[in-house]
């Protein structure tokens, strides 16, 4: 038996299909590296408000604050696989128009890219920083001030201006460019496209995604290219020639993957979901009471909150349930509330 492991062989041939067929692959950030781990904790410091200085006493500066940190848990949770043969004889019979190398590279692009890619925007349109429901259809003449509603979002959230992708599924595109506005802004850039990208609008690129990697009733979406991280640790493709037991050829792949949007970044992913009759849903925002309780008015929907002022959403802090200890005056107490098949709440939030 001899074994070819097509990251040696092929290696140029399998990067490209990945990094071309892929419509988030260099969209998000890759700063964070998972070699040898399967968990990455970031932690983020936790900054003071300022204050008066005061001329005289001993405290001028106000009173000493230890720097605490929100430390972020990012475990990889994707690990999908395939496992082809290609008979000698039937291959034979077929003129030989199953070669190895080709229909591993036929598997990559019509199995594994898609389902990486649908994953991805799957998890961003349910941990997004900012999701808003839209009861009304987008059209032509609304979709610039729908879209402008989350640029005006990421703006007063001081997310900057450059990097933003403007993700849109094939309807809400047809739409877009029939619009004045986009129409302008296209003419630009239309000679710089790269894949998958098809114009720009008020500085950002815009990504036309198939309705088959994305998700159910999101209208569009805004991400920051440094909110989210989408880490591939494993791109393992192997060609196996008459291995025992089969005349032919084998062929296994292997991708160990993940999306996660950053807490301290969150706003820098705008996420619009259809919310008409029968569409999508978002959970109802938590009461917190004083008294020490959390409700939702979304029956079914689960709660996660944190008593240390961090972002349940994100937060290793983060606790599942509808009780909380009130014993400490000042505690900070933010709640969410989610569901399967729904998109979560916002965040509320109250000070004992």
């Amino acid at each position: 038996m001899s074994a070819i492991n097509l990251h040696t062989k092929y290696a140029k041939q399998i990067q490209t299909w990945y990094k071309t067929g892929s419509l988030i692959n260099g969209c998000l950030d890759n700063t964070y590296s998972f070699s040898g781990v399967r968990t990455v904790r970031i932690s983020t410091p936790i900054t003071v408000p300022m204050t008066d200085y005061k001329r005289s006493g001993t405290s001028r500066y106000g009173t000493p604050t230890e720097m605490e940190d929100v430390v972020q848990e990012l475990t990889l949770s994707q690990d999908k696989s395939f496992t082809l043969t290609i008979d000698k004889g039937n291959n034979a019979d077929q003129n030989g128009i199953k070669e190895a190398g080709k229909m591993l590279a036929l598997q990559v692009s019509e199995q594994a890219i898609p389902l990486m890619d649908k994953y991805s925007f799957e998890r961003l349109s349910k941990l997004g920083g900012k999701i808003v429901g839209e009861s009304s259809a987008i059209t032509k003449a609304n979709v610039c001030e729908r879209i402008t509603r989350g640029t005006t979002h990421m703006d007063d959230s001081e997310v900057p201006s450059s990097g933003r992708t403007l993700f849109v599924p094939s309807e809400t595109y047809a739409k877009l460019r029939l619009s004045e506005e986009f129409q302008g802004c296209d003419k630009l850039m239309e000679k710089s496209l790269t894949k998958g990208q098809v114009g720009m609008y008020d500085n950002m690129r815009v990504v036309k995604v198939p309705r088959s990697r994305w998700p159910e009733n999101v209208n569009f979406m805004i991400v920051h290219e440094h909110a989210a991280c989408a880490p591939v640790k494993l791109n393992d493709t192997k060609y196996h020639k008459d291995p025992p037991g089969i005349s032919g050829a084998l062929l296994e792949g292997r991708q160990y993957y993940d999306l996660f949007v950053f807490g301290a970044k969150c706003d820098g992913v705008y996420v619009e979901v259809n919310t008409a009759s029968g569409t999508g849903v978002i959970c109802e925002a938590p009461v917190i009471s004083t008294s020490g309780t959390i409700t939702c008015a979304t029956e079914g929907a689960s709660i996660k909150y944190t008593t240390d002022g961090s972002d349940p959403r994100y937060s290793m802090t983060a606790k599942i349930g509808e009780q909380f200890d009130v014993s400490d005056s000042g505690t900070v107490v933010k709640a969410y509330a989610y569901k399967d098949g729904a998109f979560p709440s916002e965040v509320a939030k109250v000070t004992l």
